[in-house]
């Protein structure tokens, strides 16, 4: 790779691991031993890129199409370039990968003895994304984010080297929840890609039009529909939250916090009377905080 095209594989690289900071949840804070923190930043990598793809966020240019050797007039099509990352992926287990984010992940796979599963089931939510548009019940959306969102929380336990039976069913709890909620932020942008993570039973029973969704602010019908789907996110949050006590000192810190994430965004929904029309709601930093202490004591 020329000198011009390593910096610009670097300046991709970073402007996705940029990213971490906008998320519901802290992704590798700083009071992390740095070998997490390194490795808990490559799987962040990953599952942000392959989102990317999947969104068509990617940065323009076409300089990750480039990097998985997809040619120039590729670098648009959604699920050319997810096959290119699916075949990048299996290089970081059996050879050497193109993108960069995946050679990042490389070592992280072979520190943590981590195996292909997880990541597969992330390629293939996204492959899902360009094909299911809707979901008609709510075991429908469910078994999309075991697809979507479990393998995230597993691949953090394997990292901390944690992981069992009854913590990754925890867990599973934790990252749906978490998946939930960003769909309930991202209603209308969700939208605005020919997307509803809302579903269709529920929104019938709430008497909710998808044209009521494109409304710029939320009437009864659909904040009541909000407020129904934030609840069933609040219970898998306490379904999953025994999973903080059952570990200790810096991994139990971290895990309060993707739980006080999860609490503190259902709160900004909240607050916002369950219209997410307008725009996502968010929580501050300070409602993080406490909802953290919320969860360290064992309340909630």
């Amino acid at each position: 790779m020329t000198p011009a095209g390593t910096a610009r594989a670097a300046d991709t690289e970073r402007a996705t691991l940029d990213k971490a900071a906008a998320e519901n949840f802290p992704v590798a804070p700083f009071f992390l031993p740095r070998a997490w923190r390194t490795d808990l930043m490559a799987v962040y990598g990953f599952a942000r890129l392959v989102d990317d793809i999947g969104d068509g966020d990617l940065a323009p240019g076409g300089a990750d199409a480039a990097l998985l050797g997809v040619s120039p007039d590729q670098a648009e099509d959604r699920p050319a370039l997810l096959d290119a990352f699916e075949t990048d992926l299996h290089r970081v287990f059996d050879s050497v990968p193109r993108h960069p984010l995946l050679r990042r992940l490389q070592p992280t796979v072979r520190r943590r003895a981590l195996t292909r599963e997880p990541f597969l089931a992330l390629i293939a939510a996204n492959r899902q994304d360009q094909l299911v548009k809707r979901y008609e019940t709510y075991d429908d959306l469910l078994a999309y984010c075991e697809l979507s969102a479990n393998p995230v929380g597993r691949l953090v336990l394997a990292v901390t080297g944690t992981a069992s039976p009854e913590r990754i069913r925890r867990s599973d709890a934790i990252c749906t929840a978490l998946q939930i909620v960003e769909h309930l932020q991202d209603v209308a942008e969700d939208l605005g890609r020919d997307r509803i993570y809302l579903p269709a039973a529920d929104m019938k029973r709430f008497h909710v039009q998808e044209a009521d969704l494109a409304a710029p602010t939320a009437g009864a019908s659909v904040r009541a529909l909000i407020a129904f789907q934030a609840e069933r996110a609040r219970d898998l949050l306490r379904e999953g939250t025994p999973l903080v006590g059952s570990v200790q000192g810096r991994l139990r810190l971290l895990l309060a916090g993707f739980v006080a994430g999860g609490r503190a965004a259902l709160d900004a929904i909240a607050a916002a009377e369950f219209d997410v029309l307008p725009g996502p709601p968010r929580p501050g930093r300070l409602r993080l905080l406490r909802e953290a202490g919320v969860t360290l004591r064992g309340e909630g």
